[in-house]
């Protein structure tokens, strides 16, 4: 999926509105249902985050059809390396900008994630800002990630000619060449399951035009979830 100006101008409104939804986090464990953050699980469990945008946030959706619980369905369903447990950690921010990452990533990480998805850059290509910017706010949550031995999937979104061609080179190249720097697992555009044609796309997104809506997000879920197994395993290696 390729976002146009018109959809990226709804999405940062919604977005910006959604601050004011700003959820706690949410808690769902694989095995045993969901928890709370408070409850002591089982000493293997592992313990993967969420750390996003409104995307993964789940802005605009019941809590059991957004990003997380979605995924944690999924997970449930087609299973985890080793059947080990896996609690999922919602820290996704409605709003936030890479920048907005940088300045929560202290605060997320003490709640000891041992492996994190994260998805940041929409808000950014949303205002223009400069791609070195963004470039440099990933750079330091994931130095972050890799001085806490947490693994991590960096999932990107594609930038189109909104600002133009050298915008667009400069942009799509953080999230592969981030990726190759710190040994990230990476799933390039977070919309990549969704149908480009615009009536098709109706069908999977809310009325803002971007947001996806339940099953929208199912489809991203089936798209990435071969990925977050892959995320599972990493972690749990680094563990031994």
């Amino acid at each position: 999926m390729r976002l146009s100006v018109r959809g990226w101008i709804t999405y940062g409104a919604a977005c910006l509105r959604g601050k004011a939804l700003l959820p706690g986090l949410l808690v769902a464990a694989l095995a045993g249902g969901v928890a709370s953050a408070d409850d002591a699980g089982p000493a293997q469990e592992l313990r993967v985050m969420a750390f996003g945008d409104s995307l993964t946030a789940g802005y605009g959706l019941p809590r059991d059809d957004g990003f997380v619980a979605q995924l944690s369905v999924w997970l449930r369903e087609n299973g985890t390396p080793g059947g080990v447990p896996v609690r999922l950690i919602n820290a996704s921010v409605s709003g936030s900008t890479t920048a907005g990452g940088v300045r929560r990533i202290d605060w997320a990480l003490g709640d000891t994630p041992n492996a994190m998805i994260v998805e940041l850059g929409g808000n950014d290509l949303l205002r223009g800002i400069d791609p070195a910017e963004t470039r440099a706010n990933l750079e330091q949550i994931l130095s972050k990630a890799a001085e806490n031995d947490i693994e991590v999937l960096l999932v990107g979104l594609i930038a189109k000619d909104n600002y133009g061609p050298d915008y667009r080179t400069a942009f799509n190249a953080i999230y592969p060449d981030l990726a190759g720097k710190y040994g990230t697992l990476l799933m390039l555009d977070f919309f990549a399951a969704l149908p480009e044609d615009v009536a098709d796309l109706a069908l999977y997104v809310q009325d803002d035009g971007t947001h996806p809506n339940a099953k929208g997000v199912s489809l991203i879920v089936d798209d990435i979830g071969p990925k977050v197994q892959d995320l599972i395993a990493r972690s749990l290696a680094t563990l031994k």
